[in-house]
Protein backbone atom coordinates (compact mmCIF):
# COMPACT_ATOMS: atom_id res chain seq x y z
CA UNK A 1 0.00 0.00 0.00
CA UNK A 2 1.56 3.02 -0.94
CA UNK A 3 1.51 5.94 1.35
CA UNK A 4 -1.38 7.82 -0.39
CA UNK A 5 -3.34 5.15 0.62
CA UNK A 6 -2.98 5.50 4.13
CA UNK A 7 -5.12 9.30 3.95
CA UNK A 8 -8.04 6.38 3.75
CA UNK A 9 -7.36 4.94 7.23
CA UNK A 10 -8.47 5.29 10.42
CA UNK A 11 -6.11 3.84 13.09
CA UNK A 12 -5.83 3.60 16.51
CA UNK A 13 -2.71 3.43 18.52
CA UNK A 14 -2.10 2.95 21.94
CA UNK A 15 0.82 3.75 23.90
CA UNK A 16 1.21 6.50 21.93
CA UNK A 17 2.50 9.29 23.75
CA UNK A 18 6.60 7.99 24.04
CA UNK A 19 8.75 5.66 21.90
CA UNK A 20 7.25 2.87 19.11
CA UNK A 21 3.54 4.28 19.52
CA UNK A 22 4.79 7.95 19.09
CA UNK A 23 7.14 7.42 16.34
CA UNK A 24 4.16 5.84 14.70
CA UNK A 25 1.77 8.58 14.92
CA UNK A 26 4.16 10.91 13.48
CA UNK A 27 4.96 8.49 10.95
CA UNK A 28 1.00 7.95 9.95
CA UNK A 29 0.58 11.87 10.43
CA UNK A 30 3.15 12.53 7.75
CA UNK A 31 1.45 10.03 4.96
CA UNK A 32 -1.58 11.50 6.17
CA UNK A 33 -3.92 9.13 8.00
CA UNK A 34 -6.56 9.57 10.67
CA UNK A 35 -5.15 9.08 13.58
CA UNK A 36 -7.02 7.60 16.93
CA UNK A 37 -4.00 8.54 19.67
CA UNK A 38 -4.68 6.50 23.15
CA UNK A 39 -1.95 6.72 26.40
CA UNK A 40 -2.83 7.92 30.10
CA UNK A 41 -0.40 10.26 29.52
CA UNK A 42 -3.42 13.14 28.67
CA UNK A 43 -1.44 15.84 28.18
CA UNK A 44 1.37 14.55 25.89
CA UNK A 45 -1.17 12.89 23.95
CA UNK A 46 -2.69 16.19 23.39
CA UNK A 47 0.30 17.72 22.43
CA UNK A 48 0.79 14.88 19.82
CA UNK A 49 -2.16 15.24 18.57
CA UNK A 50 -1.36 19.10 17.43
CA UNK A 51 1.67 18.17 16.23
CA UNK A 52 -0.06 15.47 14.07
CA UNK A 53 -2.75 18.28 13.09
CA UNK A 54 0.02 20.58 11.94
CA UNK A 55 1.52 17.23 9.40
CA UNK A 56 -2.32 17.24 8.13
CA UNK A 57 -4.06 14.57 9.92
CA UNK A 58 -7.06 14.53 11.69
CA UNK A 59 -6.74 13.25 14.80
CA UNK A 60 -8.45 12.90 18.50
CA UNK A 61 -6.95 11.91 21.68
CA UNK A 62 -8.37 9.18 23.91
CA UNK A 63 -6.55 8.95 27.64
CA UNK A 64 -6.69 5.74 28.29
CA UNK A 65 -5.32 2.76 30.56
CA UNK A 66 -5.37 -0.57 28.47
CA UNK A 67 -5.17 -2.82 31.60
CA UNK A 68 -8.71 -1.70 32.36
CA UNK A 69 -11.32 -3.46 30.05
CA UNK A 70 -14.22 -0.37 30.05
CA UNK A 71 -11.29 2.38 29.06
CA UNK A 72 -10.49 0.22 25.74
CA UNK A 73 -14.22 -0.41 24.67
CA UNK A 74 -14.67 3.24 25.25
CA UNK A 75 -11.14 3.86 22.97
CA UNK A 76 -13.07 1.50 20.37
CA UNK A 77 -16.79 3.43 20.72
CA UNK A 78 -14.90 6.95 20.73
CA UNK A 79 -13.21 5.84 17.00
CA UNK A 80 -16.23 4.39 15.83
CA UNK A 81 -18.41 7.55 17.20
CA UNK A 82 -15.74 10.09 15.68
CA UNK A 83 -14.20 8.45 12.14
CA UNK A 84 -16.83 5.51 11.47
CA UNK A 85 -14.55 3.00 11.05
CA UNK A 86 -11.10 1.28 12.45
CA UNK A 87 -8.72 0.25 9.75
CA UNK A 88 -5.52 -0.37 11.63
CA UNK A 89 -5.62 -1.14 15.27
CA UNK A 90 -1.91 -0.94 17.30
CA UNK A 91 -1.16 -2.20 20.38
CA UNK A 92 1.65 -0.61 21.75
CA UNK A 93 1.30 -0.16 25.30
CA UNK A 94 3.59 -1.82 27.99
CA UNK A 95 5.13 -2.10 30.65
CA UNK A 96 7.63 -3.71 32.97
CA UNK A 97 8.98 -4.83 36.66
CA UNK A 98 12.93 -5.92 36.41
CA UNK A 99 14.70 -8.38 38.83
CA UNK A 100 14.59 -11.56 40.57
CA UNK A 101 11.16 -12.82 40.06
CA UNK A 102 10.53 -13.51 43.67
CA UNK A 103 12.25 -10.39 44.90
CA UNK A 104 9.55 -8.45 43.03
CA UNK A 105 6.11 -7.59 44.44
CA UNK A 106 3.84 -10.01 42.84
CA UNK A 107 1.01 -7.57 42.72
CA UNK A 108 3.72 -5.60 40.40
CA UNK A 109 4.03 -8.94 38.04
CA UNK A 110 0.26 -9.26 38.09
CA UNK A 111 0.06 -5.52 36.55
CA UNK A 112 2.85 -6.11 33.87
CA UNK A 113 0.35 -9.06 32.83
CA UNK A 114 -2.76 -6.43 33.15
CA UNK A 115 -1.05 -4.13 31.11
CA UNK A 116 1.09 -5.96 28.79
CA UNK A 117 -1.12 -9.24 28.04
CA UNK A 118 -4.59 -8.32 29.16
CA UNK A 119 -4.51 -4.81 27.50
CA UNK A 120 -3.60 -6.05 23.97
CA UNK A 121 -6.35 -8.75 24.39
CA UNK A 122 -8.60 -6.10 24.88
CA UNK A 123 -7.54 -4.81 22.18
CA UNK A 124 -6.92 -7.28 20.27
CA UNK A 125 -11.13 -8.15 21.17
CA UNK A 126 -12.33 -4.74 19.93
CA UNK A 127 -10.67 -4.30 16.81
CA UNK A 128 -11.49 -8.20 15.36
CA UNK A 129 -15.01 -7.49 16.39
CA UNK A 130 -14.78 -4.34 14.44
CA UNK A 131 -13.09 -5.84 11.48
CA UNK A 132 -15.52 -9.34 11.28
CA UNK A 133 -18.10 -6.54 11.51
CA UNK A 134 -16.43 -4.33 8.19
CA UNK A 135 -15.11 -7.37 6.46
CA UNK A 136 -11.34 -5.77 6.62
CA UNK A 137 -8.70 -4.32 9.12
CA UNK A 138 -5.55 -5.12 10.35
CA UNK A 139 -4.16 -5.80 13.86
CA UNK A 140 -0.70 -5.04 14.57
CA UNK A 141 0.52 -6.19 18.35
CA UNK A 142 3.74 -5.09 19.54
CA UNK A 143 5.41 -7.93 21.42
CA UNK A 144 9.46 -8.29 21.63
CA UNK A 145 11.70 -11.08 20.85
CA UNK A 146 11.31 -12.26 24.61
CA UNK A 147 8.53 -13.48 23.05
CA UNK A 148 10.32 -16.43 20.95
CA UNK A 149 12.80 -16.89 24.32
CA UNK A 150 13.05 -16.24 27.92
CA UNK A 151 15.56 -14.20 29.46
CA UNK A 152 16.22 -13.84 33.34
CA UNK A 153 15.12 -10.70 35.21
CA UNK A 154 12.23 -9.99 32.58
CA UNK A 155 9.88 -13.00 33.71
CA UNK A 156 6.47 -11.55 34.11
CA UNK A 157 7.02 -9.69 30.97
CA UNK A 158 8.56 -12.84 29.03
CA UNK A 159 5.34 -14.53 30.27
CA UNK A 160 3.70 -11.48 28.55
CA UNK A 161 5.12 -10.89 25.38
CA UNK A 162 5.11 -15.04 25.26
CA UNK A 163 1.60 -15.03 25.45
CA UNK A 164 1.17 -11.52 22.74
CA UNK A 165 2.92 -13.96 20.13
CA UNK A 166 0.87 -17.05 20.85
CA UNK A 167 -2.61 -14.82 21.15
CA UNK A 168 -1.78 -13.30 17.55
CA UNK A 169 -0.70 -17.07 16.02
CA UNK A 170 -4.20 -18.37 17.21
CA UNK A 171 -6.22 -15.37 16.04
CA UNK A 172 -4.42 -15.87 12.70
CA UNK A 173 -5.46 -19.62 12.05
CA UNK A 174 -8.97 -18.46 13.00
CA UNK A 175 -9.31 -16.14 10.42
CA UNK A 176 -7.30 -18.73 7.74
CA UNK A 177 -10.07 -21.11 8.43
CA UNK A 178 -12.72 -18.61 8.11
CA UNK A 179 -10.88 -17.75 5.28
CA UNK A 180 -10.99 -13.90 6.28
CA UNK A 181 -8.18 -12.73 3.81
CA UNK A 182 -9.00 -9.14 4.43
CA UNK A 183 -8.17 -9.04 8.35
CA UNK A 184 -4.62 -9.27 9.00
CA UNK A 185 -3.04 -9.88 12.18
CA UNK A 186 0.62 -8.93 13.01
CA UNK A 187 2.83 -9.56 15.42
CA UNK A 188 6.18 -7.35 15.68
CA UNK A 189 8.99 -8.55 17.86
CA UNK A 190 11.77 -6.68 18.84
CA UNK A 191 14.86 -6.72 20.29
CA UNK A 192 15.88 -3.71 22.75
CA UNK A 193 15.43 -0.30 20.95
CA UNK A 194 16.62 2.84 22.17
CA UNK A 195 13.19 4.06 23.41
CA UNK A 196 11.96 5.34 26.73
CA UNK A 197 11.12 1.81 27.86
CA UNK A 198 14.30 1.28 29.90
CA UNK A 199 13.60 4.77 32.39
CA UNK A 200 9.81 3.45 32.49
CA UNK A 201 10.62 0.36 34.00
CA UNK A 202 10.20 -0.43 37.72
CA UNK A 203 13.51 -2.08 39.15
CA UNK A 204 14.22 -4.46 41.40
CA UNK A 205 17.68 -5.57 40.49
CA UNK A 206 19.35 -3.01 42.82
CA UNK A 207 21.09 -0.92 39.76
CA UNK A 208 20.28 1.19 36.75
CA UNK A 209 18.05 0.03 34.09
CA UNK A 210 20.46 -1.27 30.89
CA UNK A 211 19.35 -2.21 27.50
CA UNK A 212 20.41 -6.51 27.27
CA UNK A 213 23.06 -5.49 24.17
CA UNK A 214 23.11 -4.73 21.54
CA UNK A 215 20.64 -1.93 21.13
CA UNK A 216 19.08 -0.95 18.19
CA UNK A 217 17.65 2.59 16.57
CA UNK A 218 14.24 2.72 17.55
CA UNK A 219 13.35 3.94 14.12
CA UNK A 220 13.20 0.29 12.72
CA UNK A 221 10.16 -0.59 14.75
CA UNK A 222 8.87 2.51 13.82
CA UNK A 223 9.43 2.27 9.60
CA UNK A 224 8.26 -1.85 10.23
CA UNK A 225 4.94 -0.56 12.09
CA UNK A 226 4.23 2.35 9.27
CA UNK A 227 5.18 -0.26 6.72
CA UNK A 228 2.56 -3.46 8.07
CA UNK A 229 -0.33 -1.32 8.08
CA UNK A 230 -0.16 -1.32 4.13
CA UNK A 231 1.72 -4.88 3.49
CA UNK A 232 0.84 -6.70 6.43
CA UNK A 233 3.30 -9.59 7.41
CA UNK A 234 2.58 -12.08 10.72
CA UNK A 235 5.33 -12.06 12.72
CA UNK A 236 8.38 -9.67 12.01
CA UNK A 237 11.51 -9.92 14.25
CA UNK A 238 13.51 -6.99 14.17
CA UNK A 239 17.18 -7.10 14.96
CA UNK A 240 19.72 -9.26 13.74
CA UNK A 241 20.48 -10.29 17.71
CA UNK A 242 16.83 -11.45 17.58
CA UNK A 243 16.73 -13.28 15.08
CA UNK A 244 20.45 -15.16 15.72
CA UNK A 245 18.56 -15.86 19.37
CA UNK A 246 15.43 -17.10 17.97
CA UNK A 247 17.49 -19.69 15.43
CA UNK A 248 19.32 -20.66 18.20
CA UNK A 249 16.44 -21.51 20.49
CA UNK A 250 15.08 -23.72 17.98
CA UNK A 251 17.75 -25.46 17.35
CA UNK A 252 19.17 -26.28 20.91
CA UNK A 253 17.32 -24.40 23.53
CA UNK A 254 19.19 -25.46 26.39
CA UNK A 255 22.69 -24.19 25.35
CA UNK A 256 20.76 -21.00 24.13
CA UNK A 257 18.82 -19.61 27.29
CA UNK A 258 22.63 -20.77 28.84
CA UNK A 259 23.93 -18.26 27.06
CA UNK A 260 21.12 -15.70 26.83
CA UNK A 261 21.44 -15.89 30.88
CA UNK A 262 24.63 -15.12 31.07
CA UNK A 263 24.29 -12.47 28.88
CA UNK A 264 21.93 -10.65 30.46
CA UNK A 265 23.05 -11.16 34.11
CA UNK A 266 26.79 -9.52 32.72
CA UNK A 267 24.76 -6.32 31.30
CA UNK A 268 22.15 -5.88 34.15
CA UNK A 269 24.13 -6.81 37.49
CA UNK A 270 27.74 -7.09 36.99
CA UNK A 271 28.45 -4.49 34.49
CA UNK A 272 25.28 -2.05 35.64
CA UNK A 273 26.36 0.53 38.08
CA UNK A 274 24.56 0.38 41.53
CA UNK A 275 21.29 2.03 41.91
CA UNK A 276 18.07 2.80 44.27
CA UNK A 277 15.20 0.53 43.09
CA UNK A 278 12.26 2.73 41.20
CA UNK A 279 8.62 1.96 40.64
CA UNK A 280 8.87 3.02 37.48
CA UNK A 281 5.09 3.71 35.30
CA UNK A 282 3.59 0.29 36.76
CA UNK A 283 1.11 2.03 38.32
CA UNK A 284 0.92 5.61 37.44
CA UNK A 285 2.28 7.62 34.63
CA UNK A 286 6.07 9.67 34.89
CA UNK A 287 6.60 12.75 33.80
CA UNK A 288 10.58 11.56 31.97
CA UNK A 289 10.10 9.49 28.30
CA UNK A 290 8.84 11.54 26.54
CA UNK A 291 10.34 11.14 23.14
CA UNK A 292 10.92 8.53 20.75
CA UNK A 293 14.06 7.98 21.75
CA UNK A 294 15.29 7.29 24.62
CA UNK A 295 18.75 9.09 23.99
CA UNK A 296 20.93 6.37 24.94
CA UNK A 297 22.74 5.62 21.46
CA UNK A 298 23.59 8.95 21.21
Amino acid sequence: MPHSDLRTKTIVITGASSGFGKGAALGFAAAGATLVLAARRGQLLKSLARECERKGARTIAVPTDVSERKEVEELAQQARAEFGAIDVWINDAGVAALGRFEEIPLDDHVQVINTNLLGVLYGSYVALRQFREQGHGTLINIASSLGKFPSPYYASYVASKHGVVGLGGAIRQELRAKDARDIHVCTVMPMSMDTPFFDHAASYTGHQVVPIPPLYDEQKVVDAIVKLAGKPQDEVIIGGAGKLMKAAHGLAPKVAERLMGKHTHKAMIEKAPRARNKAGNLRRPVQTGTGVSGGRKG
